[in-house]
């Protein structure tokens, strides 16, 4: 489904960007990634680069390719960083890189972000989502942390309530609509990938395992790259402004349970 598009894959070097990747190229796409290091895996262009500066943006930017088909924006990290720096790459930073990669696109391309299961309480805060996603270009990121209380624990799940209220955002606003690229996101549960024990920290066993539990397993990167990749074909392109849940089912218990069904 992929043959002959070129495909930007961000965080690229491990975990779900690294079986993105793969997967995209055994799908006949060419695929140039983006990470802060080398992947150990060959793909056809790399850019070395750091999402949490308008700068390092602006660095990658300059590396990109005139024309490309899709932008997977895989990269992100799990909070240990603390609350701003968190905020800066899984949101921001993203979201510089994703506009300034628009005009780049071909007419009819995608933007799929990876967002998360953890940002499923974006409605019940919706207010604080809106106020992040309005704050306009690339902010200091500790300031927006310290203006909205964000703090460390918070700072995971916030970035991806605002990275879901943006994907709807976005798919219906220049410079994207106006040059029929779609934006979507997926939303994972737990992987077992390195970022997971991360995860614990910042969550706790209890709330991990519990969320495992509730699925039966934790998922792998090999069940989360299809659904990305299928978002960047052309058998997705009446798919727009969508998040889909990659979770085992894990939203649906979450469902259940807050809505009492």
């Amino acid at each position: 489904m992929l043959y002959g598009k070129t495909i930007i894959v961000t965080g690229v070097s491990s975990g779900i960007g690294a079986r993105t990747a793969e997967l995209a190229l055994q799908l006949g796409a060419d695929v140039i990634g983006v990470d802060r290091r080398m992947p150990a895996a060959p793909i056809a262009s790399f850019i070395e680069g750091d999402l949490s500066t308008q700068a390092g943006v602006d660095e990658i930017v300059a590396h990109l390719p005139a024309r490309f088909d899709a932008l997977c924006n895989v990269a992100g990290v799990s909070g240990t960083l603390g609350a701003a720096k968190t905020l800066a790459i899984n949101f921001y930073g993203l979201r510089a890189l994703s506009l300034a990669a628009a005009p780049h696109l071909r007419e009819g391309g995608a933007v799929v972000n990876v967002a998360s299961i953890a940002g499923y309480g974006w409605r019940a805060n919706l207010e604080r989502a809106k106020a992040l996603v309005g704050v306009a270009g690339f902010p200091d990121a500790p300031e927006v942390a310290g203006n909205y209380a964000i703090n460390d624990a918070e700072g995971y799940p916030v970035s991806k309530e605002a990275l879901l209220l943006w994907t709807q955002l976005a798919a219906h606003q220049d410079p994207f609509k106006a040059r029929g690229v779609r934006v979507n996101a997926v939303s994972p549960g737990p992987v077992a990938t390195p970022i997971l024990r991360e995860f614990r920290a910042v969550f706790g066993d209890a709330r991990v395992d519990g969320d495992i539990s509730a699925v039966g397993r934790a998922g792998v990167a090999s069940d989360i790259a299809p659904a990305i990749l299928f978002l960047c074909s052309d058998g997705a392109r009446w798919i727009n402004g969508a998040n889909l849940p990659v979770d085992g089912g894990l939203e649906a218990v979450v469902n259940a349970g807050t809505l009492g069904f």
